[in-house]
């Protein structure tokens, strides 16, 4: 989930990364990352979809892990309030954050076609946004800013379909 997506890239490395940002903020916070923390949260990186609580309940359960739901809530708010996934709320599902290592507001650019998300910073818009609410003396207190569309890839499957198509009548 960088600003530079690409569907053809090594998950592995962002597994990787994010594995070892988790254990460097759980560290500075005096937290343990649990062997069920630790597979959600590499399930949750496996691809940049997001991954709804009951699929991962499902795939830790193949996994022999504890499948009862209060399980995976757990570590899902765990994982959430320690900076280390976002939840898309339009998808009722959980994301790994790009940016763990710092802290941040962002923004998703979700793809209808292949419902691949991008995380990007926003925190100028943020900034702005609160300036907005504070003129007008309102206190923001949660904001979730998602937008839909086509990422590159989908876009240029799309233009290219249609060159096709229109080349062939």
């Amino acid at each position: 989930m960088t600003e530079n997506h690409n569907h053809d890239h090594n998950h592995g490395d962002c597994i990787e990364s994010a594995l070892v940002t988790a254990e460097s903020i759980c560290k500075s916070q005096g937290q343990k990352l649990t062997k069920v923390r630790r597979r959600s949260l590499e399930l949750i990186w496996q691809s940049h979809r997001p991954l709804g609580a009951y699929q991962l309940l499902a795939k830790l359960a193949e996994e022999g892990f504890n499948s009862a739901p209060p399980t995976v809530y757990r570590a899902l708010d765990f994982l959430l309030s320690a900076g280390l996934i976002h939840k898309v709320e339009s998808m009722n599902a959980y994301l790994g954050c790009a940016h763990a290592d710092k802290a941040h507001k962002g923004y998703f650019l979700i793809c209808d076609a292949c419902h691949n998300v991008m995380e990007l910073e926003y925190q100028d818009i943020h900034n702005s946004l609160l300036a907005k609410a504070k003129q007008h003396g309102f206190e923001i207190r949660a904001n979730t800013i998602e937008l839909t569309g086509l990422c590159e890839s989908c876009l240029n499957q799309e233009l290219t379909s249609e060159n096709l198509d229109k080349a062939g009548h």
